[in-house]
């Protein structure tokens, strides 16, 4: 039987994060290979995971990325079963990880961005290091979902510490001071107004005919006279604009102009919004664009 030394353990508990009783029992039973050591740890906390499988994750944190040009960005949700891990170094640094791994990844889902190797540990896929910090937490975490833009600048914002995230695509001429806080604050718009486009140029055929078939039965049950019953929804579909399309909402720093007003009295250079992201956590996950 090897001797396990006060060493060994600690290095092991620098490698896995395990409590130094744990490391040190593994140690034991690998007959003091380290390798092992971690592989016995990993099935412990599959064996944890598999317990807690069960268990709701509707806590977490939303957290973005956004790459050195500002041309790529990230938004990421991670799950746990309480606001208390969330708020941890081991969910934090989990979280830091999957994001850096997205923001360089090619994956289009998470069940393939899973699957590929960590860039912590390259023995280990991201799967199994979720896998591992759930065996030293007790708690179930979940990559719940994830989405990237890219473009001439990427922005981003954080609310609520971390239960509401947006991440934002502009088209600039150029970028400085002005237009970085432009985009800040289209953000924070996103993030309190929840738009679903960003115009009603983007606004999809079926949503526009579901919308008007509902403003339509609306005004005819009110009884309203058939020659005036277009106009009238017409009317509702203005207001519908204003409430879902970016551009044409009430600025929140100045409600008696519309974004797109606010946009052209900081810029005259071109400037567009390409996309944006909006994401809160446990919230109902709904297709893009209904």
């Amino acid at each position: 039987m090897a001797e396990i030394t006060s060493k060994m353990v600690q290095e092991l508990r620098e490698k896995t994060g395990v409590g130094m009783m744990d490391c040190k029992r593994a140690l034991t039973d690998a007959n003091g290979d380290i390798e092992e050591a971690i592989k016995l740890l990993r099935k412990k906390g599959m064996a944890v995971a598999e317990k807690r499988a069960t268990k709701a994750a509707n806590e977490g944190q939303i957290a973005t990325f956004i790459s050195p040009d500002f041309k790529k960005g990230a938004i990421v949700e991670l799950n746990c079963e309480t606001d208390f891990v969330a708020k941890t170094d081991d969910f934090k640094n989990l979280l830091n990880e999957l994001g850096m791994k997205i923001l360089e990844s090619s994956a289009k889902d998470v069940d393939t961005l899973l699957d590929e190797k960590s860039s912590i540990d390259k023995t280990m896929t991201l799967k199994d290091r979720i896998l591992a910090i759930i065996g030293k937490i007790g708690e179930n975490i979940q990559l719940r979902r994830f989405a990237r833009l890219e473009g001439d600048y990427i922005s981003s914002y954080i609310h609520a510490g971390g239960k509401i995230g947006v991440l934002l695509s502009a088209k600039v001429f150029a970028v400085d001071d002005k237009i970085k806080e432009l985009c800040k604050d289209l953000c924070m718009q996103v993030a309190a107004s929840s738009p679903r486009f960003v115009s009603e140029n983007d606004v999809s055929e079926k949503v526009l005919q579901n919308e008007r078939e509902i403003y339509k039965e609306q005004v005819l049950s009110q009884g309203k006279p058939a020659n005036i019953v277009d106009k009238i929804v017409e009317g509702k579909m203005a207001k519908f604009y204003e409430e879902v399309c970016l551009l044409h909402q009430p600025f929140i720093k100045d409600d008696k102009i519309k974004v797109s007003n606010y946009i052209s009295s900081v810029t005259k250079e071109p400037f567009g919004v390409n996309g944006f992201v909006r994401f809160q956590v446990g919230e109902e996950l709904k297709e893009q664009g209904i």
